[in-house]
């Protein structure tokens, strides 16, 4: 099990996380000499240029993998996608072996029925043999069925801890794919709908009663598939940090 934030490049991390002296290149390699993966939320709202993907390979140890969120227009567009100008992208990631999974995560709106499967199973095909892993944002789609139909497309499903509220996910743990996957985006549930800027939605810190929580279906995840990957979401100032070293922790792997 691989346990690392989601996104490092964050200003109000100076301090908390990284030191003031530290010049911004270098924020990724010294994320990476903490922990062996990483999310990256930048390819959600752009296909990086294979010259900046080249880079955060050659920034990184050998055996360290990335998890990069699949570009908007795969997921919330989804009118003509380009399926292969993305993959193209990602070529130095997968050829370096530092690939852990694309991430393709659906808007609220993106509702269980025929269609929306359909696509999915578009998506699979477009993105060829990638490891690839579906995240909902519509708790319509925590179905038993659902579960088998991301089976049989070796489609992985990425869990998560979110606040309780309505039409959101349940914190659930279950496997369909090669990949097992957790986001953990925070439990403010005061701030989720209502907030003036998109950070204070992830402003929460995890207690170690809570991530306790999800220590045997974690261990349950890692036994199920081939590798299982686990990123902090609740990214203000550090608090992310503190949640995967306390989660390592709980695991005994601090």
């Amino acid at each position: 099990m691989l346990v690392g934030t989601s996104g490092f490049s964050y200003k109000d991390w100076i301090g908390p996380v990284y030191p003031a002296s530290l010049p911004e290149k270098e924020w990724l390699g010294y994320l990476a000499r903490q922990f062996p993966t990483v999310e990256l939320n930048v390819t959600f709202y752009r296909v990086p240029s294979v010259r900046t993907v080249a880079g955060w390979v050659d920034k990184t140890p050998e055996g360290f993998l990335f998890s990069v969120k699949a570009f908007q227009g795969l997921t919330h567009d989804r009118q003509g996608p380009d399926f292969a100008g993305f993959l193209e992208s990602l070529r130095p990631l997968s050829e370096s072996g530092k690939l852990g999974c694309v991430l393709a995560q659906f808007p609220y709106s993106f509702h269980d029925n025929a269609e929306n499967r359909e696509y999915l199973a578009r998506l699979r095909e477009g993105l060829g043999d990638l490891p690839l892993v579906v995240e909902f944002r519509n708790g319509g789609w925590v179905r038993a069925d659902t579960f088998g139909f991301l089976r049989g497309l070796k489609l992985g499903f990425c869990n998560v801890d979110e606040p309780a509220l309505k039409g959101l996910m349940p914190r659930v743990c279950v496997s369909t794919g090669p990949v097992g996957y957790v986001r953990f985006h925070g439990r403010n549930a005061a701030k989720w709908f209502e907030h003036e800027q998109a950070w204070q939605r992830y402003d929460y810190t995890y207690s170690r009663e809570e991530l306790g929580e999800w220590v045997p279906r974690l261990k349950q995840l890692e036994e199920e598939t081939e590798v299982a990957l686990v990123y902090f979401n609740n990214h203000f100032r550090g608090q992310a940090v503190q949640g995967a070293r306390d989660l390592l922790s709980l695991l005994g792997r601090g």
